[in-house]
């Protein structure tokens, strides 16, 4: 967990150096709590998922940073408390989610890569009245059926992702799918909505498997996918399973039999690949090579100084724009009151600095979706002019003309009275 600590001696100095810190910052640091607004973070550190939980704290340690550079939020300095949730108990995340509400008092709640961890960390948020912003758990009940006044999510819908590659999918590989699929809220509903998309096209199911979170021998289910003579085998895994399900499918000589693709991809993912299984067609939610867009460049520069190097990835930018929505909020309303930033936040556009995409990005009313451009392309062995230029954007698909009517979601949003 990441939290300042004051003491007297520090209290002291910050007494006599008031005069000058009123100069050179945009507020005095003080120790009284209710001077300070909090962030508390309820994301994977450990386990299938910690590499996208990491970098998604990496936006959000960013975002702190340039909030408390611009007076932070209503002028009080802000700051970002962290824990683990793991990457699979969802036990372990509403734990940690009720110890940053009730003990650590926090303004807002983030979290989570893992679906079934966002879902159910969305439920303890509505209970205790805290505003929630998702980042990264993508399963489409928490802006869907089980949607809440206060839960906002940054990520898409599994139905969006489905919606935006399907039609490609067909067009550029075929009609019949083999699915392999982690068995969560994630997966289920992923899988789900590219059935559904590819249906409308004339596609069809061959077969499928549901495999657990962290399985590190993907051959048996190689074995029967390749049996039912697929011409796309749909990866839904993710984290260090999609990196171990790729890998042994390009050891497997699928790659050279049929097409390998599927929704969600994402770079951390490629990273951790061998070259030769950098192959597919897939979504990117964001990507960091966008030459033409302003600002891009900018955030691009201030993530290298923080990752050693390496270029922010969607889930940076996940974390970076679901850190940034707590500050617009509450600035924006004027308020720390869940109620009035949720209302607040209807139909809110996010600032191209903070949007950081073609199109831009905004909150859709009544369902608390963020509806932003998606990139639809291709993986590659090697970047052309940066080791981390490994997919190639063949279509910016508008989040608009693929996130469906508020009425398909499900969403039935009540507001407290």
């Amino acid at each position: 967990m990441n939290e300042i600590k004051f003491n007297r001696r520090t209290l002291i100095k910050t007494a006599a150096l008031a005069g000058v810190a009123q100069v050179a910052s945009p507020f005095v640091i003080t120790a009284r709590a209710e001077d300070i607004v909090k962030i508390g973070l309820d994301n994977p550190l450990t386990g299938t998922y910690a590499a996208n939980g990491k970098n998604e704290m990496i936006g959000c340690q960013l975002a702190v940073e340039q909030m408390n550079a611009k007076g932070g939020i209503l002028g009080r300095k802000v700051e970002l408390l962290v824990e683990d949730s793991t990457s699979g108990d969802a036990g372990t995340a509403v734990q940690k989610a009720r110890k940053l509400i009730d003990r650590d008092k926090v303004n807002f709640l983030l979290g989570n890569v893992n679906s079934a961890l966002a879902a159910a960390m969305a439920n303890v948020a509505y209970e205790k009245g805290v505003l929630m912003v998702d980042p990264g758990g993508h399963t489409d009940p928490i802006t869907g059926t089980n949607c809440h006044w206060n839960v906002f999510r940054v990520c898409n819908t599994t139905q969006m992702e489905a919606n935006a590659v399907a039609g490609t999918l067909i067009k550029k590989a075929g009609k019949k799918w083999y699915y392999i699929t982690p068995d969560y809220a994630f997966g289920h509903t992923l899988q789900a909505g590219l059935e559904k998309a590819a249906a409308k096209l004339g596609g069809i199911k061959v077969g499928g498997d549901l495999t657990p979170l962290g399985t590190t021998d993907f051959s048996s289910y190689l074995i029967k996918a390749q049996a039912t003579n697929p011409d796309v085998i749909i990866f839904l895994t993710a984290g260090d399973d999609a990196v171990n399900s790729l890998k042994q499918a390009v050891q497997f000589g699928l790659d050279k039999k049929t097409h390998l693709a599927g929704a969600q991809q994402e770079l951390e993912v490629l990273n951790g690949l061998p070259p030769e299984a950098r192959v597919g067609t897939w979504v990117f939610e964001w990507w960091w090579n966008q030459p033409n867009v302003p600002h891009v460049k900018e955030f691009v520069a201030d993530i290298r100084k923080r990752s050693g190097g390496h270029v922010p990835t969607a889930r940076t930018w996940f974390g970076y724009a679901s850190a940034w929505t707590c500050a617009l909020a509450a600035n924006g309303a004027k308020s720390l009151e869940a109620v009035k930033m949720a209302k607040f936040l209807q139909d809110f556009h996010l600032p191209p600095e903070i949007a950081l995409m073609p199109d831009g990005a905004y909150y859709r009313k009544g369902q608390n979706q963020l509806i932003p451009d998606l990139y639809v392309g291709h993986a590659v062995s090697k970047g052309k002019d940066d080791p981390e230029d490994l997919f190639v954007v063949d279509e910016v698909v508008k989040g608009p003309a693929i996130a469906g009517t508020l009425e398909e979601t499900g969403c039935k949003m009540t507001w407290p009275a």
